[in-house]
């Protein structure tokens, strides 16, 4: 018995390391140059969320960005394709970047730091805001909202945010908020506090793990040019609406004729005319008869009943007749026409003999 129950704690421990060892694996690893600044508007590189892993078809495996900056500038006057890495969906994609000559500075306008992929895991899923809390006042959205980091605190863990709130309970705190349903950050501040009437001091429930890393941007990638977007009928069931040519007067002046009648349909009575249209030959209007008088309707329609369906009491009859054969009942016999006996006074009684009359 001892055995048994060793197995099954064995069995249960595996069950439940197997998804801690799932969700490790599943955990970004690798390094990057992480994009810190932006100072080229046409350059599709956003700050924090991409990372630089590979340039001109091969990945970066060097931290020293003397060999990124030489590569960069080898490639002046032309274009080179960067390997970018975004937080935002965790998907990769390759950017092409065109390099200004030599004598224009072969720069691409970008402050970048070498970090690892992981670096934006850390993010804190704003699920559940209580009303008039400090999250509600500070304008976190529930669902949307992902707080990524803080210029007062570095956070870095699951007790990162938590760690940082303490520290600023009845202070303001400020944090980089992003929200993926409009795809923009933004800094906000917010009061941490105990005392504003509900649970914890952010007065919202977090989501943490890789659950609620940052998705995709709810955005949809622009059409191709003659991409068909919806799809209509063809053939025959498309109906197409061709305007007729106008004759040009002026070219023609010989040629300019009233336009033809409207065709007359076969059989007016077939068609829902309007009441501001007119046929050439109206059909003539049907003809009303009197009806009857008002009095004789009224008793007519007083006194009217709808006879029963033919074989209907006869049904009913047979259905009564067997219920009585099983219930053992006696048959009703036919009543005469005879008037029933008065309710009242009983049978009549027999009449007294008359006393004897004297002679």
């Amino acid at each position: 018995m001892a055995n048994l129950f060793g197995t099954l704690n064995r069995f249960i421990s595996r069950l439940d390391s197997e998804p801690q060892a799932q969700q490790q694996s599943r955990s970004t690893t690798g390094y990057g140059f992480q994009v810190l600044r932006n100072n080229d508007s046409g350059l599709a590189l956003e700050p924090w969320f991409d990372f630089i892993i590979g340039i001109n078809g091969h990945n970066i495996d060097s931290p020293d960005p003397k060999l990124f900056a030489t590569e960069v500038q080898n490639c002046a006057g032309s274009t080179i394709s960067l390997g970018v890495y975004s937080a935002k969906g965790q998907q990769i994609r390759e950017t092409y970047v065109s390099i200004p000559p030599r004598d224009a500075g072969a720069v691409l306008g970008l402050a970048l730091q070498w970090a690892p992929l992981n670096l934006t895991d850390d993010v804190w899923h704003i699920l559940d805001v209580m009303p008039n809390s400090p999250a509600d006042v500070a304008g976190l959205l529930p669902y949307g909202d992902y707080v990524i980091g803080s210029p007062d605190g570095n956070l870095r863990g699951d007790t990162g945010l938590g760690y940082l709130v303490e520290q600023y309970v009845e202070q303001p705190l400020r944090l980089y908020v992003y929200n993926h349903e409009y795809d923009v950050s933004r800094l906000i501040t917010i009061t941490p506090s105990k005392h504003w009437g509900g649970d914890g001091a952010l007065g919202c429930v977090l989501g943490y793990g890789a659950l609620h890393r940052i998705p995709a941007p709810l955005t949809e990638p622009a059409q191709a040019p003659g991409e068909t977007l919806f799809e209509s009928a063809t053939g025959q069931d498309q109906q197409i609406y061709h305007p007729a040519a106008t004759p040009d007067p002026s070219a023609h002046p010989s040629s300019q004729q009233a336009p033809p009648p409207p065709a007359e349909p076969s059989n007016p009575a077939d068609f829902l005319v309007p009441a501001d249209m007119s046929f050439r030959n109206p059909p003539p209007a049907p003809s009303v008869s009197p009806g009857p008088p008002q009095g004789r309707a009224k008793k007519a329609r007083a006194h009217h009943a709808v006879a029963p369906a033919a074989g209907l009491d006869d049904y009913f009859a047979e259905g009564e007749k067997v219920s009585r054969e099983r219930d053992n009942a006696p048959t009703p016999k036919a009543t005469s026409g005879l008037p029933p006996p008065p309710k009242g006074g009983g049978p009549p009684k027999a009449a007294s003999p008359a006393p004897p009359s004297e002679s």
